[in-house]
Parts: structure tokens; sequence; C-alpha cells
């Protein structure tokens, strides 16, 4: 982005701010949830199911946002979703006081709502940086990611006794503070208004758009990749825990994971420009292996680090080359629903994936996860398969991006 404006990088730089402090939650939730749900459900098996509300309200919020902003804009969308998390993040602090699941499964939700919105930051970056830039500007609001990331685990270390007979409560009311910080940097960023195009323009019938091979195989790639990662990640906690580790042993591996899903942002986007979006695909399903591979040779700390800097960076490559290949699917006018549909699909699948992790630690163990991991990835892999020889058989016509697309 070297010759873009000034004014736009620093546009860019204050969405990345915005995308990690608001991400630091996401964080502090994976970090304590499933612990959290341990220590206060009478029903040790529904120890992820906050996880899984979590991202189930990601996907919730998916396409409301969605067309929500199409119609009041970026800026007043995202102000919206910062207050339904504050109001979340509130709720979690109480209902870790007073011990009620319940409450604090209503408070995952909501904070899975505010990632909802907070995930249009990437396709809002697209729309200030231009196409040509479309790959890097998504890479670098992801990159924010890694500072979201080793906050909210140190937030659950260093607050875990702040409230007394409530662990990891002041994690939790700490966060609203870093929304306050985001909601004050919204109130005052410029950010794109819809347009005419995008709110009256022509759009093409759903059946003719779901079927484009570019957004079955962006769609695939985000979604499998990221149920890989929410079934791994999510178990990891509880693994580590039943193995007796320290919740300090645990949080660093969380934190380094969280590193790897978001520091190769600095340079995905570049990569994808060099190799194209198909191979760093297939990279990411390999690095998922090899983490697989890594969790079922061992289990020492050692272990857990690696693959799970391995699963945070297969993530990376499967979720921003599957953004990036999205961009090229719709018109201004189906960009909303496109970008809805996407990510309802994409977080739906994540939170399948962290609800069955807790039914399949305790049914098959740690190392049935692991295995029950590869046909997703079987998936993925035959997808690209048949998108490549899609290519190969297809007109120049049928290959030219759809007229607007790229936002």
């Amino acid at each position: 982005m070297s010759q873009t404006p000034p004014r736009v990088r620093f546009r860019v730089f204050l969405l990345t701010t915005c995308f990690a402090l608001t991400g630091s939650v996401a964080s502090l939730t994976v970090s304590a949830g499933s612990l959290i749900s341990y220590a206060i459900a009478e029903n040790k098996a529904l120890a992820t199911l906050p996880l899984f509300l979590s991202l189930l309200g990601t996907m919730s919020a998916g396409i409301p946002a969605s067309l929500l902003m199409r119609r009041v804009g970026r800026r007043n969308g995202f102000l919206v979703g910062t207050g339904i998390g504050t109001t979340g993040a509130f709720s979690g602090a109480y209902a870790i006081l007073i011990g009620s699941f319940p409450l604090f499964c209503v408070s995952t939700y909501m904070i899975g709502l505010l990632i909802g919105f907070n995930h249009l930051y990437r396709f809002t970056v697209v729309e200030i940086a231009g196409p040509e830039f479309k790959a890097k500007a998504i890479s670098l609001v992801m990159a924010g990611g890694i500072v979201g990331g080793l906050i909210g685990p140190t937030l659950a270390m260093q607050g875990k006794d702040w409230v007394a007979n409530a662990p990891f409560a002041g994690g939790y009311l700490a966060v609203t503070g870093l929304f306050a910080v985001v909601a004050g940097i919204l109130a005052f960023l410029d950010l794109p208004r819809p347009t005419t195009e995008e709110q009256h323009g022509v759009r093409r019938p759903l059946a003719e758009l779901i079927v484009q091979p570019n957004l079955v195989l962006a769609v695939v790639s985000a979604a499998l990749g990221y149920a890989v990662m929410a079934l791994v990640m999510t178990a990891t906690p509880l693994a580590m825990t039943h193995r007796e580790y320290l919740f300090s042993d645990t949080a660093l591996v969380i934190q380094w994971h969280i590193v790897g899903m978001f520091l190769p942002s600095f340079v995905t986007g570049s990569l994808i420009q060099r190799f194209g979006a198909t191979r760093m695909m297939m990279m990411g399903v390999t690095l998922n292996l090899i983490c697989i591979a890594l969790n079922l040779h061992g289990e020492t700390w050692w272990h857990f680090w690696a693959a799970l800097i391995l699963l945070g960076t297969g993530w990376n490559f499967m979720f921003i080359s599957g953004t990036t290949l999205l961009t090229e699917t719709y018109r201004p006018a189906e960009k909303a629903l496109i970008q809805g549909i996407n990510d309802f699909l994409v977080f739906g699948t994540a939170a399948l994936a962290s609800l069955l992790a807790g039914v399949l630690l305790n049914n098959v163990g740690w190392r049935g996860i692991n295995w029950s991991a590869l046909p997703i990835l079987a998936i993925v892999v035959v997808t690209l398969l048949w998108y490549r020889l899609r290519q190969r058989s297809a007109t120049p016509e049928a290959l030219t991006p759809a007229a607007g697309s790229g936002d």
C-alpha cells in the first residue's frame, strides 16, 4: 500500500486498531470461556457451549449486520455492534460473579454478535483502499488481530483475581474500556457511505450468485478452515487442563496460536498476489495436516504450542485467500447480501465445530478430535481440484469477474 495516499493509510490503520481492540474479547473468551463454563456449569459436557454460542452469534450477525450497514453506513453499523458487545461483556462479568451459566451463555452470544460486526472491517478496508490493494488491505486489518490476540489472554491471566470470588470477571470488565476507545475512534472516523448503486442497483438472482465457482471455493476454504481451527482450538484448553497443565501454560499456547493466526497477515496479501489464492489455500491445508500430525505424535507443552501455531497460520492462509476470492463474486448492489451469506456460512460452520469439540472430547478424546479434522480438510482439497478443473475447461469469458466485482 506504499502508493496509496497517507490519508487512506491512516484510515486503514484506524480500522485495524478498531478490529484489534474489539477482537480482544474473542481471544479472552477462547482462553477462559471453557474454563469458566466448566467451573459454573452443572453438566461439564456443556463446557464448550458458550464458545459455540459465541460463534453462533457471529454467524447470526452476518446477514443482518451487512444489510444494516447498507442502510445506515459502516460507521453507524459498527457503533451498534460495539454497543451490543459492551452489554455482553458486562453481562459476562456479572454472570461469573453470581455463578449463572445460562446468563454467561447469553453474554457470549452477545459477544459473538459483536464479533460478527467486527469481521466486516475486512470488507470495509477494501472500499477505502481500492481493488488493486484489496489483498494487502484485508491482510493488514487481519494483522491487527495479533494485538487483540495478545490482549485477551493477558487480561484473562492478569484479571483472573481482580474481582473476589469471580475468576476472570475482571477481564470482561476491562474490555468494556477498550470498547469505549473503539466507539471514540468510530465517532470521528470518515467511512464510505452506501452509494445509490449499492442500495438500488441491479442484482442477479440468488440462485445464479451462489453457484459461482469462485464463491463456492471462497466459502468452502474460509468455512472449513475455520471449522478445523474451531474444533482443535476449542478443545485445546480442556485437553491441557485434563493433563494438569497450569492455566498460564494454556494461556501461553493460546496466545501463540493467535499470533499464528494473525502475524502472517503482514505477508499473506503479497503471497496471494504472487502465488494466487488457490495455492495459498492448499498451503493452509498442508499446515493444518502438519498440526494434526503433531497433536497425534505427542502431548507435551511443545507439541501443543507448535501445533496451535501451525493451526493458526493454516487458518490465516485459508481465510484470507477465501475472503480475497469472495470480493470477485459480486457487484456493488450484491455486496451486502453476499458478504452476509458468506459470514453466515463461515461462522455457522465454525459454531457447529466448536459445539462438537466438547462432545467429541468427552467421547473420543483428544486424538479422536484430531482424526475427525481430516475428512473436513479432504473436502477442501476436493473442492480445490474441482475448481482447477472448472478453470481449465471454462471459456475466457467465464473466467472474467462480474462487472463491478472486487468491491
